[in-house]
């Protein structure tokens, strides 16, 4: 059992996943499909939030009660969050360029930004698990946005995890616009990479944000992954940027929407916490002890995280010296019928 899902609260909780996973296929779609979209949902939107997110901080050091109070300020004013939004939307804007041959977009020596991009996304997500090794090593700790976590080996495991992640990223110069110009594709990002990533990026989400996993270790990383096996083939990358940065947006302004404060209060009751708290709840945890504490999971999924990871690569390392290839400058997965058929979604 990874969360508490099956009290009374349980229909709750899994309509509101059901209802954020089609909310982000149904956005990925709109953001994808024109430029209209893209530019809405990646230039308009984002423009405006940094306003509000500016004038939020600026009011909140002046001491204006008004922000001191904001959901923005209180529960997502670390460097996380900010970091892992930013970086998304320049993927985000960055994969339209490609797509659309926007300027540097459509120069060969461009190619790599996906790589690029996704391995600095990739290295914020590991800062964050050694920093929870680092500051609270078997026991609980208070993060600067009011979440009790829980650091040990399992946020060392799943850290190495992700830095082997970067190097199951193949191919790196083959990325291309799709020819009806709506996706970016990278068609040696198979399933291979998708899999893996999805258990490392998942057992981050478990280990550094326990009380948003529910949404964005489960229905976050299923919306780009049911796209790109279903309908979007090659296209998985750039539909994780546009959800993961639509999702940051959306959970920046209104964390409350699935938020457990330290004190253990939920505004809503899909709120989900995993089983990491072990009765439940929030009760007897306190900084430096480790009552009601289960890190079991945790453990576990990081391990696993580590073990698909390296398995990932050794495979990769295989078929590059089977091939007598470079799997960073060619394409390694080219007998895959999921690569075919993304192949086949190349502009000429």
């Amino acid at each position: 059992m990874l969360f508490h899902v099956y009290g009374a609260h349980a229909l709750a909780q899994w309509l509101a996943l059901i209802g954020v996973l089609v909310g982000l296929i149904l956005l990925n779609e709109f953001a994808r499909k024109t430029k209209f979209g893209g530019a809405v949902m990646f230039f308009a939107v984002p423009a405006a939030l940094t306003v509000y997110f500016i004038v939020v901080a600026v009011c909140a050091s002046l001491g204006q009660e008004w922000a001191l109070n904001n959901q923005t300020h209180m529960y997502m004013n670390g460097w996380f969050h900010y970091a892992k939004l930013y970086a998304a939307l320049t993927g985000c804007i960055g994969f339209m360029m490609i797509k659309y041959g926007w300027g540097i977009g459509k120069e060969h020596w461009f190619k790599p930004f996906p790589f690029i991009i996704v391995a600095i996304n990739i290295l914020i997500a590991v800062c964050s698990d050694f920093e929870s090794a680092i500051k609270g090593w078997n026991c609980w700790w208070l993060s600067s946005e009011d979440v009790w976590l829980y650091g040990g080996w399992h946020n060392v495991m799943n850290g190495v995890a992700g830095l082997l992640n970067i190097f199951c990223m193949t191919a790196w110069w083959s990325v291309y616009s799709s020819k009806d110009k709506t996706d970016m594709v990278w068609p040696d990002m198979t399933w291979v990479y998708i899999v893996v990533y999805d258990v490392w990026n998942f057992a981050y989400t478990y280990n550094c944000l326990p009380t948003h996993s529910w949404f964005c270790g489960v229905a976050l990383l299923l919306a780009p992954t049911i796209a790109a096996l279903c309908w979007n083939k090659g296209g998985w990358i750039q539909n994780r940027a546009n959800t993961l940065a639509i999702w940051c947006m959306f959970a920046q302004v209104f964390p409350l929407f699935q938020e457990t404060t330290s004190t253990g209060q939920q505004f809503f009751n899909w709120a989900t916490l995993p089983t990491l708290y072990a009765d439940g709840t929030l009760n007897g945890i306190v900084e430096g002890g480790n009552a009601n504490a289960d890190p079991t999971m945790m453990i576990i999924v990081s391990a696993l995280a580590l073990l698909v990871n390296a398995v990932a690569l050794g495979y990769i390392i295989y078929v590059s010296r089977k091939r007598h290839i470079n799997p960073y400058k060619q394409d390694v997965f080219v007998d895959q019928k999921y690569y075919k058929e993304a192949a086949a979604r190349i502009a000429e």
